[in-house]
Parts: C-alpha cells; sequence; structure tokens
C-alpha cells in the first residue's frame, strides 16, 4: 500500500486543522479590530460600497467553514467552501494588484507582513492545499 493512501485521513485532518487555524485567526483579527478593517475595506473601490455587509460577512464564513471542517462528515464540503472562498479572496487580491490605482492597506494579523504579491503567492498556495484536502476528502468518501 501507499504511503500517500495510508495516511489519506492523517493528511486531510492536516490541511483541515490548517484552514481551521487560519480561517479562526483571520476572523478573530477582523472581529477584534473591527474598525479598521471596516476602514480597510472602505478603502477599496471595489469593496467600499459593500463594506458594512462584508465587516461581518466575511468573518463569519471564516467562522463558520472552520466549525465545519471539525466535522468528518462535514469535511468536503467545508474544504470545498474553502477553495471557493480562497479563490475569491485571490481574485480580489489579483484585481487590486492589476486594476486598483490605490492599493488599499493590507491584511491584518500575520498576514500584514506580507507585500500584495507575496499574499497573491501565498493564497495560491493555501487553494492548492485545500484542493489536495478535497481530492483526498473525496477518496475517503469513496472507500469508506
Amino acid at each position: 500500500m501507499k504511503w500517500i493512501q495510508k495516511h489519506t485521513i492523517q493528511i486531510t485532518e492536516c490541511i483541515s486543522l490548517t484552514f481551521i487555524l487560519l480561517f479562526v485567526y483571520a476572523a478573530a483579527s477582523k472581529l477584534f479590530d473591527y474598525h479598521k478593517f471596516r476602514a480597510q475595506l472602505m478603502q477599496s473601490e471595489l469593496l467600499a460600497p459593500y463594506a458594512n455587509i462584508l465587516v461581518w460577512m466575511i468573518p463569519l464564513l471564516e467562522l463558520g467553514i472552520a466549525i465545519l471542517l471539525l466535522f468528518p462528515k462535514l469535511r468536503l464540503q467545508a474544504l470545498t467552501f474553502s477553495v471557493i472562498l480562497m479563490i475569491s479572496f485571490t481574485i480580489y487580491i489579483w484585481y487590486i494588484l492589476k486594476y486598483s490605482d490605490h492599493i488599499p492597506c493590507s491584511c491584518g494579523g500575520i498576514i500584514n507582513t506580507l507585500s500584495w504579491t507575496e499574499h497573491l503567492f501565498f493564497n495560491l498556495m493555501l487553494i492548492l492545499l485545500a484542493i489536495i484536502g478535497t481530492k483526498l476528502s473525496i477518496h475517503i468518501k469513496h472507500t469508506t
């Protein structure tokens, strides 16, 4: 038996834990510094009209996905949502880098040490990780 087949569940759990930590940390940093996060959204010409909704919706989505990742039976759906959310964030970053005259303030927390380009590549790596987790979750579902 191949190593990957033998350890599929553990790998999927590690990927899920990575996203749980990422999303809880990101949501908490947004909620704890609500006014800063709202101000950052207001600086974005693309997101400013929706800032009052997004300031709550984004952290709630992140926390919701993190909670779903805790449950093995919901993990496939949660990892799929993780892919979608990370793709959405990545498209936004790409749009800002490509089309925006004004690049708003960076994200909060540890991510604020990254440039927007580095953040784009960081997100691309997370998308890849979420896709791997999704594929492994599909494999687990078909073998159990």
